[in-house]
Parts: C-alpha cells; sequence; structure tokens
C-alpha cells in the first residue's frame, strides 16, 4: 500500500531518534557540543554505516528537512527584539556590515579558487562555479545564535561587549537569510541559459519583498495556533504543519508559475519563516506564548533535523573535499577576525574590545545547517554534495566557536563564572548578613547545631541596641568583595542574606563569583528578584509562604513539623559531606550505619538522587540524613577523611 512506503521509514528514523538524543548526552558529557553528537548518531545510522536509513528513505524524509527548517527560521526571526537592541544600534550595524561583507567575499572567492579541487564543481561552467561561489558564501556567513545564547547564559557574562555580540549574531540571522533568498535566485538565472537581463535583477527584487509580505501575513495567522485550548504536544505539531505548509506552498507556487506563466516565481520560505518569527516576536500580544511553544518544540526538532542531516552526508564526496573543507574554514576564520575589527573600529568600539570580537563570531549550527539543507533541496544534482561539504565547514566552527567565545568573554572581563568550592573542612562557619532579632536568634540556633555564626552589619550603631551574648559580630562599611574578605567570608561554609532585595544580591552574586559558598539563602518578598537570585543558586525564603508551608507541615505531618522547630530536641537532620576515599564507590546497603539514622537524598553535581540501599557514593557528595545528634555525629565521623 502507497501509505507504508511513507509510514514505515518515518516510524523507523522517529525511533532511530531516540538513539540519537542518548548519544548526543554522551557528547555533551565529552564536552563537545550537542549537535555534533546527533551529527554523529546520524552517520552511524545512515546507508554508509549501519543502513539502517536507506539512501531511497532519505527522499520519504524531505517533509521532516521542511518542517524542521521552517522551526528554525522561525526561531531565529523570534529572537531579534529590537527594543533590546537600540543602546547599541550603531556597533551592531558596522560589526555586521563588517562580517558580512568580508566572508560573504572572501568565502565565494575561496570557493572560485579552489574550484578544480571539487569534484562536483570541476565539471560545472563560470556561470555555474560563480552560482555554487555565491551560495557558499552565504552559508559561510551564519552564525549560531543558540550557542552564543547558550555560552552567555553558561558565563552569567554582561557588559557592553556581550550584548553587542549578542546582537550581532540575532541581527545576522536576518540579514544572512535575506543573502541567501537573493542569492539562491541569482544561482538559479546562472545555472540557466537564458543570462542575465534588467528584468531579471527586477525579478529577484520583486521575489524577496513579496516572501517579506507573505512572512508577515504568516506572522498575523500563526499567534491563532497558541490560542488553541489543546495540550502543548498538539500545539507544537500545528506550529511544524504550518511551517511545513509554507515549503509546500512555496513550492507550489513555483510550478504553478512555471506551467500556467511560463516563469518561475519562487518564495524564499526560510524568508517567510524568519521574517513571520520576527514580526511575531515584535508586533504581537502572543510573544511569550509563541516562545513557549517554541521551547517545547525545540529539542525534538533539533534531534530529528541533525540526525538526518548526519544520516544524508555523502562520504564519497567528504572524503573528496575535507582539505577544501578545512581550507574554507581557515578562510571564513581570518575574513570574521579582519570583518569584526573593522566593523567594530567603524563603530566606534574600544580597541581592546575590537581585537576580541573574531573569537566570538566562529560558532556555526542551526540556520547555516539549515542553508546547506536548502541548497541540497534546491539544486539537486549537485547540492547532496555541497552541503556534505559545507556541513563539514560547519561542524568545525561548531566545535571550535564555543572554547574561543569563552575566552573571548573572559579577556573581555565580562564573565561571571560561580568560584570553586573551598575546604569544608572542620567546624562549620555560617555568615548571616543583617543585625536584627532573627539574626541572633539564628547564630544562636546554629552555635547548638555545632556551627560557628558570624553576623555581618553595615550599621554600627545597631550594636548597643542588641544583646551580644558570645554571637561574632563584624562591621563591614560596604558590601565590596575585599571587605567581605577581610570579615572571613572566605571561609563561610554558608551566607544567609537578611538585608535589602538590592543588598542580599549583592551577598548572593559575591558568593557565587568570588567565594564558591556552598549553601546560600536570601530572605526575600520581591518575587520579581527571585529569578536573579535562583540564577545564582540561592535558596528563596519569602517569611510569609515559609509561614504556612511550616503551618502545612504540623497539619499534614507533626513528626516533620516539629524536627523542624526543633521541638524533638534529640533528632535533627544534617548534611553532610563524604570526603572519606573509603566510601567512594561503596552503595549505601553496605555503609554500616547506626539503626536509628536514615539517610533521605544524595546530592551529587547539583542534582538530588533519591537514594536506596545500591545507590553508590561518590568522593564529594552531599549526604541527607535524619537521626538522633549522637548517631548523627557518629556518621560524621565514618564520611570525613
Amino acid at each position: 500500500m502507497p501509505y507504508l512506503e511513507w509510514l514505515v521509514p518515518t516510524s523507523i528514523f522517529l525511533l532511530l531518534c531516540l538513539s540519537s538524543h542518548r548519544i548526543g548526552r554522551y557528547f555533551v558529557g565529552a564536552r563537545l557540543p550537542l549537535i555534533t553528537g546527533f551529527l554523529a548518531a546520524g552517520i552511524l545510522i545512515g546507508p554508509f554505516v549501519l543502513g539502517l536509513v536507506k539512501t531511497e528513505g532519505l527522499a520519504g524524509l524531505r517533509f521532516v528537512d521542511e518542517a524542521a527548517l521552517a522551526f528554525i527560521a522561525l526561531a531565529a526571526g523570534a529572537e531579534l527584539h529590537i527594543r533590546e537592541l537600540r543602546s547599541r544600534l550603531r556597533s551592531i550595524g558596522w560589526i555586521t556590515f563588517g562580517l558580512v561583507s568580508i566572508t560573504l567575499t572572501a568565502g565565494a572567492a575561496a570557493v572560485m579558487m579552489f574550484a578544480d579541487q571539487i569534484p562536483f564543481i570541476a565539471g560545472l561552467g563560470s556561470p555555474g562555479r560563480l552560482a555554487v561561489a555565491l551560495l557558499a558564501g552565504s552559508v559561510l556567513v551564519a552564525r549560531s545564535p543558540s550557542s552564543a545564547i547558550a555560552v552567555v547564559n553558561e558565563l552569567r557574562a554582561r557588559g557592553p561587549f556581550t550584548k553587542s555580540v549578542l546582537g550581532v549574531t540575532v541581527v545576522m540571522d536576518v540579514v544572512v537569510i535575506v543573502i541567501f533568498a537573493l542569492n539562491t535566485s541569482i544561482a538559479g538565472v546562472l545555472l540557466t541559459d537564458v543570462g542575465f537581463r534588467p528584468g531579471m535583477i527586477a525579478m529577484v527584487l520583486a521575489e524577496v519583498f513579496a516572501s517579506i509580505l507573505a512572512g508577515i501575513l504568516v506572522g498575523r495567522l500563526i499567534p491563532w495556533l497558541t490560542r488553541l485550548p489543546a495540550p502543548g504536544w498538539v500545539r507544537s505539531l500545528a506550529l511544524l504543519a504550518a511551517g511545513y505548509a509554507v515549503f509546500s506552498g512555496a513550492e507550489a507556487l513555483r510550478h504553478g508559475s512555471a506551467e500556467r506563466l511560463g516563469v518561475e516565481i519562487f518564495l524564499e520560505p526560510l524568508l517567510i519563516c524568519m521574517v513571520a518569527g520576527f514580526t511575531i516576536a515584535n508586533f504581537s500580544d502572543r510573544r511569550t506564548s509563541f516562545e513557549r511553544v517554541l521551547d517545547e518544540t525545540g529539542p525534538g526538532v533539533y534531534v530529528a533535523f541533525f540526525t538526518l542531516a548526519g544520516a544524508s552526508l555523502e562520504f564519497d564526496t567528504l572524503i573528496g573535499t575535507w582539505k577544501v573543507a578545512l581550507a574554507l574554514f581557515a578562510v571564513r576564520f581570518a575574513a570574521v577576525f579582519l570583518g569584526a575589527f573593522l566593523g567594530g573600529w567603524a563603530g566606534g568600539d574600544p580597541l581592546r574590545l575590537n581585537r576580541l570580537g573574531g573569537l566570538a563570531f566562529i560558532t556555526q549550527a542551526g540556520i547555516g545547517l539549515g542553508l546547506a539543507k536548502e541548497v541540497a533541496v534546491e539544486f539537486p544534482p549537485w547540492g547532496g554534495s555541497f552541503a556534505t561539504m559545507m556541513i563539514a565547514v560547519i561542524v568545525i566552527n561548531q566545535i571550535v566557536g564555543p572554547p574561543l567565545f569563552k575566552l573571548a568573554l573572559h579577556l573581555a572581563g565580562e564573565a561571571h563564572v560561580k568560584a570553586g568550592k573551598h575546604d569544608l573542612r572542620g567546624i562549620p562557619l555560617a555568615m548571616i548578613f543583617g543585625l536584627e532579632t532573627e539574626s541572633l536568634a539564628l547564630a544562636r540556633q546554629l552555635s547548638r547545631h555545632g556551627w560557628q555564626a558570624k553576623i555581618v552589619t553595615r550599621r554600627r550603631e545597631r550594636l548597643e541596641a542588641v544583646e551580644q551574648d558570645d554571637i561574632e559580630i563584624a562591621v563591614v562599611p560596604n558590601l565590596s568583595v575585599e571587605e567581605l574578605k577581610n570579615a572571613g567570608a572566605g571561609k563561610a561554609r554558608a551566607f544567609v542574606a537578611l538585608m535589602s532585595e538590592d543588598d542580599n544580591y549583592t551577598v548572593c552574586e559575591a558568593a557565587y563569583e568570588h567565594f564558591g559558598t556552598r549553601i546560600v539563602v536570601a530572605r526575600s518578598t520581591d518575587h520579581a528578584q527571585w529569578p536573579r537570585l535562583q540564577a545564582l543558586g540561592a535558596s528563596i525564603v519569602d517569611p510569609g509562604v515559609a509561614m504556612v508551608g511550616l503551618l502545612d507541615h504540623l497539619v499534614r505531618s507533626p513528626a516533620v513539623g516539629a524536627m523542624v522547630l526543633d521541638a524533638e530536641s534529640d533528632q535533627d537532620i544534617v548534611d553532610l559531606e563524604i570526603s572519606s576515599p573509603d566510601l567512594d564507590g561503596v552503595a549505601l546497603r553496605d555503609v554500616h550505619l547506626p539503626l536509628d539514622t536514615l539517610v533521605l537524598s544524595v546530592h551529587r553535581d547539583g542534582a538530588n538522587l533519591i537514594s536506596h540501599g545500591y545507590t553508590e557514593l561518590r568522593h564529594g557528595d552531599v549526604v541527607t540524613v535524619m537521626g538522633s545528634r549522637a548517631s548523627l555525629d557518629e556518621v560524621e565521623l565514618k564520611f570525613a577523611a
């Protein structure tokens, strides 16, 4: 039956994508890009290795390519937020111009220069070689907003250099799709025998203008999909179907106009989708819900798209062009540095930052791969070989680019990474910021539990109004890193911030960036501040919410509530670090613990593991244990080195 010819390979491919997702995670563990893992998985299952996906089956999966390409273009357009770029428009404009003009020119010239060494180009005439060169130059211009944003979030980078880089990276996606649309139309003319005529230039510009208008229309229609009273996966499928419809509609218009009018009218589907995403993000009240659908849909789309891209790689072409791919990488690398430097200089940026600009724009990913795959679709005779060569260049850029961008952010002084953790042996120290009744009570409570507590205040006049007992109180004129170091913050295992909202953020930021403090607690009643505090790893306490939660526990689980209130004086819950090398790799069931203790959880690598008897302990794990105070002292000795 005909539908089985489509259903069977599609089902097999979707099942293989599950394996691809797992393989991608292994690559992340090896500090390689996630999409590199997807590409590797695609190569593995493709026709040239295991053959789980046959060459003839790839043609039947073209709809996956088109739906994914539409999604990538929509996401790229949605990243461009006009209001957020206004303060750096001059710098962004000049750097973008420098990168586009020099990279496009150098890339196209390099392809023309190496044409005789590229098998699928060698047999083409001069017009054909120019067409391929223009398309290659367009692909080399592309950047990777997703990779750039991931690096910025990882390093918590902020500053003028970071803002310019993000702005340029996002704007570049818009510019490259417009350039690609123009060059695709020009390549179509060059590869035919009709030659150039003045009317052809007007036709190409008219097609680009019509694609932009179509994108605005699609951008007005897609928000209706986010209003569907349906589960999230239904909205995701509807969005992908809309993107696929754009590709199908553009193809139908192309063939229909050729048959009925004698001239092909080609609207670039990538440009349509990019403009649609831009329209929704900037001129629609559905931006938030649209971006939520993009976030929910993205992971699955990227797995399928990059896995299919890997399966589609032509090994014979890759073997024949790998030297050219390395040469194109080198040419692009030099062009990016020159373009970023000249653009930054023209935009008035400091020389120190201009020298770093090239490091920030090497990475390529989604859009570049999308354009390469689009060429494979539009120019079947040699498009697959073209895509293979360009994907090889993109993979190199994706591997090399992120570490270079991280280096640039560090050299620019705009990276705010988490400090390393200090030695936790000995009596734990908690620093409580803010001198008030609650902080004194907390200090005394911690002292009863074997902690050393120190209160930090900026208000010397408060000292005479409180009973200090034996609680150490340090007065600091400000919350600078130097003053905190002098107060002993570098030795603290815990920070508790009980000051104003702004001062609390300053304390949490210092703990994150400079001291590597393991435990950070901040009191806050301003919910708008919570995302900023949570990004710094702080646990947030809202007094009103905390009271309700405690009362809830006292009603539903009085024993737990009483323990929190310290009503049961002989019971406690503590976090203990595994520092004994003898326990590394030992299962919990094989550790002889007192009978009145219970291991509640194991904290490892930023995650809480629900423990059971077969959970293996690792050096550095933080184990949460409940039991009597005497037994907990015994467990602490057992866990210690």
